[in-house]
């Protein structure tokens, strides 16, 4: 075997999760990390999504964590020198009907003692404030500080940032062999490297239950194909991130003028292949939906619709924190179509856990013990640098 580099953590999956972490752990702790990447740092679902970057409508125990990756969202440019266009433009959840109406309701009066501020908008405002929706809105519910930024963009950015503090950013590199052995792990890569480290962290998307099964801890987790399309350029005329109350559509437009929209489900999809397409009957419902937000959209042109593989859990949580099993191996994948705003978070998240063995971040429902055979936990005491 080739002689091992040693390293302090090695992250395997290079989205946006592995690279913010990678960056943390360089920068708050000074650790030498590896973060490995098959492809390209933040080619798969980190820089394929839609970029939403919301707290509202997700689940009340969910919001810790995004509340955390907010405020880092916020300190970008001073973190990591770029923006990636992130826009605290506002993100307005919309009701068709009197039960999502409700809905946004019960939503908000728990929302407010959760930290998270919302305004509720009836009809009337509504049409006031936002002249262009459609006819069947019959209320919203407004987020003030989410918004948007661009996927393709975040993960590039921490990868780089990560690399300039030191991180060893390796990229068209493919694991193919990860070991537990009595003083820590051993990675070996088709590339003939090979590394060893005290600490594992699994950030590989929807490829990271194929990872956790190699050491004993397989999830029932589906990969699912999301499609998002983007229209011509047209004059500015949307701030806020428009979404229905159930988030089963949703839509952002950019300062350059493009309407970017997604949502209407998606489609299971093959691990063998990491580009799936888009379906066009898909894009033919989304565009009802589109003309239903803003009845102006009708005859806009579609420039480009694509897709991408992300990873599903039944309960729609990640699988975030410790291996039950073993020692030193951190898990966090599984977010269910809904992890960009949360990445930064998680990214800082992994790092406190790596480096320090806890985190002050609330993660426990999100553990792998969940899941049926994976506990309960047999680490007697977590490893941390």
């Amino acid at each position: 075997m080739t002689d091992a580099t040693k390293y302090d953590v090695v992250i395997v999956g290079g989205g946006l999760m592995g690279a913010s972490a990678a960056f943390f752990l360089a920068t708050r702790y000074k650790a030498s990390v590896a973060l490995v990447e098959r492809g390209r740092v933040g080619a798969q679902a980190s820089g394929v999504n839609f970029g939403n970057v919301r707290r509202q409508g997700r689940p009340f125990i969910q919001l810790p964590l995004a509340h955390h990756a907010r405020d880092i969202w916020g300190r970008l440019p001073a973190l990591i020198g770029e923006d990636c266009e992130f826009l605290p433009t506002g993100h307005l959840k919309i009701a068709f009907d009197e039960d999502s109406l409700a809905a946004l309701e019960t939503y908000n009066a728990e929302a407010r003692h959760r930290g998270l501020s919302l305004t509720l908008i009836g009809v009337n405002r509504l049409r006031a404030d936002y002249p262009f929706l459609g006819p069947g809105a019959v209320g919203a519910s407004f987020s003030p500080e989410d918004g948007h930024a661009n996927p393709r963009l975040a993960a590039p950015a921490f990868g780089r940032a990560a690399r300039r503090a030191g991180a060893h950013v390796i990229e068209q590199c493919e694991v193919i062999g990860a070991t537990r052995q009595s003083d820590g792990f051993i990675i070996e890569t088709a590339d003939g490297r090979v590394l060893r480290t005290p600490i594992l962290i699994n950030s590989a998307g929807a490829w990271g239950n194929r990872f956790a099964a190699g050491f004993g801890e397989s999830v029932p987790m589906e990969a699912r194909g999301p499609q998002m399309g983007v229209t011509e350029s047209l004059p500015y005329f949307v701030s806020p991130v428009l979404g229905t109350g159930d988030s089963s559509f949703y839509m952002r437009q950019v300062k350059r003028g493009s309407v970017v929209f997604g949502g209407g489900g998606h489609v299971a999809v093959d691990l063998a292949d990491p580009r799936p397409r888009p379906r066009p009957a898909h894009l033919l419902t989304q565009l009802r939906s589109l003309t239903r937000f803003l009845p102006s959209m009708a005859g806009v042109q579609v420039v480009r619709t694509w897709s991408g593989v992300e990873g599903y859990l039944p309960d729609k949580l990640p699988a975030l924190g410790w291996s039950a099993k073993v020692p030193g191996l951190l898990h966090a994948f599984g977010f269910s179509g809904h992890g960009f705003q949360l990445g930064p978070g998680v990214g800082s998240v992994l790092a406190d856990l790596a480096a320090t063995g806890d985190t002050n971040v609330p993660i426990e429902p999100f553990s792998i013990q969940r899941f049926a055979g994976n506990g309960p936990a047999k680490i007697s005491s977590r490893p941390s640098l």
